[in-house]
């Protein structure tokens, strides 16, 4: 494969001339890049070197702002170019500006090389990328929950007063339901308030993450017009999904507060250990939101089978049973189930007085960061494709 032995870059307004030599004659190629993902855009037309071994490209960019990379690449005949195989190419990076193009940097390298360059700012956007969204569009994003969650009610006779009467006729239900009718009796509480109680404390995470997963194949479908038609930082979706859930879950919690006041007479001090475990709640619905946010948008059907999904993974959970019920041969297997975690750590801190299981709230935190990670890698790749679908 020739080799490059010198070469000169020179910009023009918007033009750009580059002058190359080889130790051989060849035919060299021109490939625009995207510098971010380093996918191919275009080919300029191929040149043959001269008697001296040189070629000459002269390219006209777009007036547009932009950043652009160029590779320099010689082919042989019958065979890939050499920049594919790993050969040595010239790699150009320049910047159109109001005012002509300037050239960024310029070096003979590989793809290798370039490749692990890239590998600290992917780094960056996958790990803080998810917070730096967060930070830039806290404002939008109180904006459109807000409006999320006040839309639901509005027109209505209670207006927004709902988001507090839906919980509170929910723990009532189950009361009148399960204390006074079934008079079903929690071991170790015979009064007619321990089930309630009991399934209610459980129901907490639940509600929050129930109402976040249950939307958030279809947000994206729901968000279309946003999506295609205007600049809009989409990853933030599948956020305002988690902190609409959690502020159902919040208001739920308070007013179990005042359940627990009202029938136990006291409110037991470990309930300070709440906003703890909304930080791996946080995160694993997340994560999950933007999982299911970038599947439904190629896979509609999704859409329509999460109601059966999320029932399974309710009734699979000791939300409304206690979990000494279930066989002991499937603990060890349910015992990994993260909300099973979460609904344990819930009636540790309300009902039960004590501090939750740190061992598996680690645990828990370490794979819903995890989960959180892969789901955002996972929405940040798909997210390109959105357009082309919805």
């Amino acid at each position: 494969m020739p080799k490059f032995t010198d070469f000169a870059v020179q910009a023009d307004q918007f033009q750009l001339r580059i002058d190359c030599s080889l130790d051989a004659d060849a035919v060299v190629g021109c490939h625009w890049v995207d510098p971010d993902s380093g996918r191919f855009l275009r080919e300029s037309p191929w040149v043959e070197t001269n008697r001296q071994h040189q070629a000459t490209f002269d390219l006209t960019l777009p007036i547009a702002a932009g950043r652009y990379r160029f590779y320099i690449s010689p082919r042989e005949s019958g065979k890939d170019w050499g920049y594919l195989r790993g050969e040595q190419f010239l790699a150009i990076d320049a910047e159109v500006c109001p005012d002509g193009v300037r050239v960024e940097r310029k070096l003979l390298t590989n793809t290798q090389s370039l490749r692990r360059e890239r590998w600290p700012a992917i780094f960056r956007e996958i790990f803080l990328g998810p917070f730096t969204s967060v930070w830039l569009n806290r404002h939008l994003m109180y904006s459109m929950v807000r409006r999320d969650i006040l839309s639901r009610y509005r027109g209505s006779f209670a207006d927004s007063f709902w988001a507090i009467l839906n919980p509170l006729l929910l723990m009532l239900t189950y009361y009148f339901v399960f204390g006074l009718f079934l008079q079903t009796k929690f071991p170790g509480d015979p009064s007619k308030s321990g089930f309630v109680l009991f399934f209610i404390s459980g129901m907490l995470p639940w509600l929050a993450m129930n109402e976040s997963l249950a939307r958030a194949a279809n947000t994206t479908l729901e968000h279309r017009n946003l999506i295609t038609k205007v600049i809009f930082p989409v990853e933030v979706l599948p956020v305002n999904l988690t902190l609409s859930g959690m502020v159902t879950g919040l208001t739920a919690s308070v007013l179990f507060l005042f359940v627990l006041l009202a029938t136990r007479g006291s409110i037991p001090i470990t309930v300070l250990w709440l906003p703890v475990l909304w930080i791996p709640q946080f995160f694993l619905t997340a994560g999950l939101c933007y999982l299911l946010a970038a599947a439904g948008a190629f896979v509609r059907d999704l859409i329509y089978v999460m109601g059966l999904l999320l029932t399974m993974w309710f009734f699979l959970t000791p939300i409304c049973y206690p979990e000494t019920s279930l066989p002991a041969a499937v603990l060890p297997v349910l015992g990994k189930n993260p909300l099973y975690i979460l609904v344990r750590a819930y009636r540790a801190i309300f009902i039960g007085g004590t501090s939750p299981e740190w061992i598996a709230l680690g645990k828990l935190s370490a794979a819903s960061l995890l989960v959180f990670y892969a789901g955002f890698a996972v929405f940040r790749r798909a997210r390109k494709g959105f357009a082309d679908v919805l």
